[in-house]
């Protein structure tokens, strides 16, 4: 009976370790694929299966809902065993805040994949993951991300009713997928009041007709019926706010900029954004990702804003210009003055108001794009002609790659419709799948290089460490302590424009020790002549205000009394947690 009784036992505990082997193997054993978007059930799907494998280093929280209803996840990614998250530099990445923006999401969810399932297997992302925190919203923008992979619309902005043609209705006339094929494509006309005629070498592409020739089609937009019957259509579809134009650093109104709301962070996905990174001050560097151009952006958005200080120019420039190497045909370039004016931006408020090196990436490029009239200054002094025939060989190289290399996955030929308002009609063109996003064959080198891009910014944030400590007795209990604080890394662990304008507060050095006192502090600015700058201390602590520069040093010499062990703390809110112990004897 005994020994029936222990081989049933020995039996179950056998079947709870198989079972719990399994779980730990199927867990470990996450597999995710880059070569399609997710949507927001399977991205729901991938962070906690993420989480479950890697509960060690994930946490997983809602910050709440977005205007339709769906959870704007975030993630926080850190080994504890060396050390809790706010100890050390951490890294933000956003994706997907305009909703036809996607691929970032992708890109996002890659980064954290890859350093989870390279740790301990590759030096790089060990060390990466053993010495930053990284913060991440995959999706900023779940309810306009689920109807672009789901549904035939393609809308930017946030889902909220809107009436923008003010006849006081909202969202009632919408573009539409007249002829039911899953896409809203365009629609085209023949009409011998028409200026447009096919080209003799390729009929889906219309050029103009030429002097004294008439003309044989007229476009019309996108795919729609006058909804309302106001004589127009697609004027009043779905979304109506830009994120990107809400947050609360350089905002204006919406008669300045469309989309940015009535006031700064009224929308509950700005919102959830500004408290996740305010929670976690220790962000030091950031990457917001949208698309599309192949862009490595950097602020300011806007003109009134001046330039950056030189020195984070100076950072900005070495980890930008470093990005086009690891972005072969990406474009380091400033926003408001090589691309465009964004007031109420992500890029400006992460910088200006907390002190956050951001970079902003631009994803993909047309792969089709020629670019057969010289470099970019030559372009921008070409003639109409010649920019007529920079665009045409563009649509010809646009065709070739939907025929040839895309295979037709991602254009709709031409077809007749009999439209309610126009009669008969030609739907066609290429789908949204063709434009913006990477063809699915592409997605995993724009997820790769891109979370390429990040590790490379991420590992050049602060790294501080205690170079040297050494102690002088000169009498009784009064000692001489010479301190080193050294940055190995690119990045100040103070940017000057939080310097510049207080943004947070100071790194902070302390002396701790039974019965020890710091009598005197100073910076050690010439050690041949012992020269030093007096620090103000208190309490066995000071303030360092301008941090330790990138690729600098700070050496500090103490005078203090006391004796036996002492524990040196340098406490950087962005650069880091560092201790050391010494002896005063």
């Amino acid at each position: 009976m005994k020994n029936k009784k222990q081989k049933t036992i020995s039996f179950i505990t056998l079947s709870a370790v198989v079972i719990l082997l399994a779980i730990a193997v199927s867990a470990a054993d996450v597999n995710l694929s880059f070569d399609h978007f997710y949507d927001n059930a399977e991205l729901t799907q991938a962070l906690k299966d993420l989480q479950k494998a890697y509960p060690q280093f994930v946490k997983m929280e809602s910050l709440g809902k977005s205007h339709g209803g769906l959870d704007i996840w975030s993630v926080v990614i850190n080994n504890p065993k060396t050390g809790p998250g706010e100890h050390k530099p951490g890294y933000y990445i956003d994706g997907n805040i305009h909703g036809n923006e996607i691929q970032g999401t992708e890109v996002t969810l890659y980064a954290m994949y890859y350093l989870l399932k390279n740790y301990g297997k590759t030096q790089f992302a060990t060390r990466l993951l053993d010495e930053r925190s990284f913060y991440l919203i995959p999706t900023m923008n779940p309810d306009s991300r689920d109807i672009f992979i789901n549904k035939a619309e393609e809308l930017r902005t946030g889902i909220i009713p809107l009436d923008e043609d003010r006849d006081g209705t909202a969202d009632e006339d919408p573009a539409e997928d007249l002829n039911g094929d899953g896409f809203i494509t365009q629609m085209r006309k023949k009409d011998p009041d028409g200026r447009l005629i096919p080209h003799p070498r390729d009929s889906r592409i219309l050029i103009p007709a030429p002097a004294g020739k008439k003309g044989e089609y007229i476009m019309l937009g996108s795919e729609g019926i006058d909804n309302d019957g106001d004589g127009r259509i697609n004027e009043d579809g779905p979304g109506g706010y830009d994120m990107n134009r809400n947050f609360g650093y350089n905002w204006m109104p919406s008669y300045v900029q469309m989309g940015a709301g009535p006031y700064p962070f009224c929308w509950p996905e700005t919102i959830a954004c500004r408290d996740f990174l305010i929670a976690h001050p220790n962000i030091m560097g950031a990457q917001s990702f949208h698309n599309y151009g192949g862009m490595i952006l950097v602020g300011p958005a806007a003109p009134n804003m001046g330039q950056l200080p030189m020195m984070d120019k100076q950072v900005m420039d070495t980890i930008g210009h470093n990005g086009e190497k690891i972005l072969p045909g990406y474009r380091y370039i400033i926003i408001h003055k090589d691309l465009y004016t964004v007031y109420g931006g992500t890029v400006d408020f992460t910088y200006y108001g907390l002190g956050i090196y951001t970079f902003s990436n631009e994803l993909d490029m047309d792969p089709f794009e020629s670019m057969p009239f010289g470099n970019e200054e030559e372009q921008e002094n070409m003639t109409p002609e010649e920019q007529e025939q920079r665009q045409l060989a563009n649509e010809f190289n646009e065709l070739f790659f939907h025929d040839h290399v895309m295979l037709g996955e991602s254009y709709v030929e031409w077809k007749p419709y009999n439209h309610p308002l126009y009669g008969e009609v030609e739907i066609g063109g290429v789908t949204k799948f063709g434009r913006r996003v990477p063809s699915l064959f592409q997605l995993a080198d724009t997820c790769h290089r891109n979370a390429a891009f990040i590790f490379y910014h991420a590992d050049q944030l602060p790294h501080l460490e205690f170079q040297k400590i050494a102690v002088k007795k000169l009498e009784g209990d009064v000692y001489q302590m010479d301190i080193r604080i050294a940055n190995t890394r690119l990045t100040p662990s103070i940017s000057q424009i939080a310097i510049q304008k207080k943004i947070h507060r100071a790194d902070k050095f302390t002396l701790e020790g039974k019965n020890v006192k710091i009598l005197a502090a100073g910076y050690l600015t010439d050690k041949f002549r012992d020269l030093t700058q007096p620090i103000k201390t208190q309490d066995n602590f000071f303030w360092v205000e301008n941090g330790v520069r990138g690729h600098g040093r700070i050496d500090i010499r103490l005078l203090v009394k006391g004796r036996g062990n002492v524990s040196l703390t340098y406490d950087s809110l962005k650069g880091g947690f560092q201790q050391a112990e010494t002896d005063l004897k």
